[in-house]
């Protein structure tokens, strides 16, 4: 028997579709949907094989697909990525409707069933439970989702694989067929699911790993075109899992002998390899307590805050380094590419609510033109002095919000820039000495004294 509840769901989505624009191909449906959830650590990392059939024809030749994510999770969506058999990513473009975001890709194929793979990652999307914690007990959350795969198409046949952090099950909801073996459960398989169908469930699970939110960071990158980039971050990290509730006790956290604990002690920053001068500083001053080890591809800082975060703490740092220009810089003439990752590996499965970029390009930039990897906000250009400065040098600010791992990617700068200007700083230098010299000359070769004036006196009293 059809449930009346969703067939008005469903009948309300496509309204909703159509009056957005959206087509929708009644012909395609998925032939058999694999959905992988992974909830192993603090994000929520979904992967979907799905193999298509379209039952007017076998051609596909820039055929419309559309992966949907519901309007109650699109606010934590923060990476998509859509790829073809041969994991070369399709571009999508994503059209919102009243029930949520369809992200809507062309596929062609020589295969009657082609197959795509979609990966999707929501920050945000486990709720700790109870949300206070005191310092000897788990971490315990819950994880809210559908045993069914959400597609505005229909679904021949379909399972999912749930894998938790560890073994330790509170609860979970049991649609048939379900089952759990250890740290993982698994829904399905279903067959000939209607579009739109939804089937709630419950996760009810131990989850110690990590639970850090970078609320603002900001990024400030100084350009010089005598063989030196600067990288400034400034860091504001709070403990986001279940809050700590009562007093501290160092005596028992150091003989706590669990190997999983929901504080967190220190974590692992990843720095380019060419990266040298590293400083890493709070309000109080530098933090003698991290390491560095210098890697073949990287350098790796074991960052060791001044006191363990719990739930709900949180703290405040700065970190610095230098890289050689000429691994990022590119020229041709005057004109100019720059090339660097937008963001850093904060720490493993990282989440950042907040990304502001600085780049601060040499006095007389000109024709500047960003190209991000992906859409950001653009900022009014601000201007940043330094010694010897005239005009000022042009700085290019971007944000961009809910960031995870997904982007840790490069944004190219374009920008023009003649040679002719870099020599104007060492003029400046030698005006100014000269000038300085000049004046010391002239200064020496005046006379001031009044030793003439007094012997005079002294005569007309004779």
């Amino acid at each position: 028997m059809r449930n009346p509840l969703i067939v008005a769901i469903v009948t309300i989505s496509l309204v909703a579709l159509n009056a957005a624009g959206v087509q929708i191909d009644s012909n395609i449906q998925n032939k058999n949907v694999e959905r992988t959830i992974d909830l192993t650590t603090q994000l929520v990392k979904i992967f979907h094989k799905i193999t298509l059939e379209n039952k007017a024809t076998k051609e596909w030749s820039g055929v419309s697909y559309s992966f949907a994510v519901p309007k109650d999770i699109r606010d934590n969506l923060a990476y998509i990525s859509i790829r073809d058999a041969l994991k070369k990513e399709l571009k999508a473009t994503e059209e919102k409707t009243a029930d949520g975001s369809l992200f809507t890709v062309s596929v062609t194929s020589s295969s009657p069933t082609p197959v795509l793979h979609v990966e999707t990652v929501f920050s945000k999307s486990l709720e700790p439970y109870p949300t206070h914690i005191t310092q000897n007990e788990r971490q315990l959350v819950r994880y809210f989702d559908s045993a069914y795969s959400y597609s505005p198409y229909r679904t021949v046949t379909q399972k999912t694989t749930v894998q938790l952090a560890s073994k330790s099950v509170e609860s979970y909801t049991t649609v048939k067929p379900s089952a759990q073996v250890d740290g993982t459960i698994t829904y399905g398989p279903y067959e000939n699911v209607a579009p739109y169908s939804t089937e709630p469930i419950t996760v009810h699970y131990e989850n110690n790993s990590p639970f850090l939110t970078i609320t603002n960071l900001e990024r400030v990158i100084e350009v010089s075109h005598w063989g030196n980039i600067a990288v400034e971050e400034t860091i504001d990290i709070v403990h986001s899992g279940a809050v700590l509730k009562g007093s501290f006790s160092r005596y028992d956290y150091q003989k706590d002998a669990r190997s999983n604990q929901p504080s967190v002690k220190s974590y692992k920053t990843i720095l380019p390899a060419s990266a040298t001068e590293v400083y890493y500083r709070d309000t109080n001053g530098n933090i003698s307590t991290s390491a560095m080890r210098i890697l073949k591809d990287s350098v790796e800082l074991d960052l060791r805050p001044r006191f363990p975060l719990f739930g709900g703490w949180k703290t405040h740092y700065t970190i610095g380094y230098n890289v050689p220009s000429f691994e990022y810089l590119f020229s041709s003439g005057d004109q100019y590419v720059l090339k660097m990752r937008v963001i850093d590996h904060v720490y493993d499965d990282m989440v950042i609510e907040k990304a502001t970029v600085k780049i601060i390009l040499p006095e007389g930039t000109s024709n500047i033109k960003l190209i991000p990897p992906y859409p950001v906000t653009r900022l009014p250009d601000q201007v940043h002095y330094t010694y010897l400065d005239t005009v000022g040098r042009p700085v290019i600010v971007f944000t961009k919000q809910n960031l995870v791992e997904n982007h840790i990617v490069d944004f190219n700068l374009k920008y023009n820039f003649s040679k002719v200007l870099m020599v104007q700083e060492p003029l400046l230098i030698i005006g100014f000495l000269y000038a300085l010299f000049l004046i010391v000359i002239v200064w020496t070769r005046l006379d001031f004294s009044i030793t003439k004036d007094n012997a005079a006196t002294h005569h007309h009293k004779d």
